[in-house]
């Protein structure tokens, strides 16, 4: 249960650096430019941790996945960028397929 977790962490240090990368403005500003750094140290980090237990392909695509979404929402939160249909519609699928992957696949019942 602890490698979900590290997986978690992992997933949160990654969406926080890379919505700090668009708030460095191309690494111009010195806070949001350290966020970046640590958190992708950190996000690789406890992505090296899950893979000791948890099979890459599957643990790649819940923090590809989640990350995505996650950052599509903070961009949107955030940021102000706007979400059309297709774009939606993607990320509904991203979702669905984190969920099969979750729910349904016995590679992932680590």
């Amino acid at each position: 249960m602890k490698y979900w977790l590290f997986l978690a962490i992992a997933i949160v240090s990654e969406i926080s650096a890379t919505s700090a990368l668009k708030a460095s403005a191309g690494f111009t500003k010195i806070v949001p430019s350290i966020v970046v750094v640590i958190g992708y140290l950190l996000s690789f980090y406890f992505l090296s941790l899950t893979l000791k237990v948890i099979p890459i392909g599957i643990a790649y695509a819940i923090w590809a996945g989640l990350g995505i979404v996650l950052l599509a929402v903070v961009g949107w939160v955030v940021y102000d960028q706007q979400l059309d249909i297709a774009a939606m519609l993607g990320i509904s699928l991203i979702m669905v397929g984190v969920l099969v992957l979750n729910l349904f696949s016995k590679t992932a019942s680590h």
